[in-house]
């Protein structure tokens, strides 16, 4: 298995997926709280942490599918943040036989079509192109990391956030993630897995759009944790915890 990844507890597997521009070790405090009750997988997703570079068109739901491969899991509840959480959803829709239950953190989507203030906010870090430090300081200054850069947890974000640039610039050879089709916006209500969404209240008005779209899948709970931003993971772990695991165990 090309991907790193490292297991902690026993029982029912969780299988955890982080965001873009961060590693697994954004997972570092909810782990031991899940681990009490279930067996959970991280990984470093491709190109970022101690995982592979990105040196070709690659599918992130197929990566998924291979690690599970790997360890043997037929089944599993999928817990996603962010991009992660694009990657869980498109992975239940495509293998839906392997997804006990499905938890998305605050998730993007496949196929929605984002709003001027988000394309025009991506649009400025990208400018800064190739100055890796002015980079991380435009995207870490975007209001939905305003909880986050204002608590103890702002040094790890900023060393994963700087990490994982670094690794673009001078290792990536590919940018291109490749998406099953059609994209998952077209197909929400066919999600049979039981689905939990979680969201703080410090978010793109997006966030708000894209939880409408998910009300169509016919099973779902939805979650709001007050004063959390998009790194809730950091901020709200045990929170966030125990949400997982009362869902997990109901």
């Amino acid at each position: 298995m090309e991907l790193f990844y490292e297991i902690e507890g026993n029982g029912l597997p969780i299988v955890m997926i982080h965001s873009g521009g961060v590693d697994s070790r954004v997972w570092r405090y909810m782990v031991p709280e899940l681990a009490k009750s279930f067996k959970v997988i991280t990984f470093d997703g491709r190109g970022t942490g101690r995982s592979p570079a990105m040196l070709e068109p690659t599918s992130l739901v197929e990566d998924l599918r291979k690690l599970l491969t790997h360890l043997g899991l037929e089944r599993v509840t999928l817990v996603g943040h962010s991009m992660g959480g694009q990657i869980a959803t498109d992975f239940t829709l495509s293998y839906p036989s392997m997804v006990e239950q499905l938890v998305v953190i605050a998730p993007s989507l496949t196929g929605y079509n984002y709003s001027q203030e988000f394309t025009n906010y991506m649009a400025s870090v990208n400018a800064a192109a190739p100055d890796i430090s002015k980079i991380v300081e435009l995207s870490l200054a975007a209001p939905i990391y305003r909880a986050v850069m204002a608590s103890p947890h702002r040094s790890l974000l900023s060393e994963m956030h700087d990490h994982y640039m670094g690794r673009v610039f001078t290792e990536w050879r590919s940018f291109e993630v490749l998406w099953p089709e059609p994209p998952s916006i077209e197909r929400l209500e066919k999600i049979t897995a039981s689905t939990l969404f979680i969201h703080g209240t410090i978010e793109w008005p997006d966030m708000y759009n894209i939880a409408e779209h998910f009300k169509r899948v016919p099973e779902i709970r939805f979650v709001e944790i007050q004063g959390a931003d998009h790194m809730l993971a950091l901020t709200h772990a045990e929170e966030l915890a125990i949400s997982i695991r009362e869902f997990c165990q109901r």
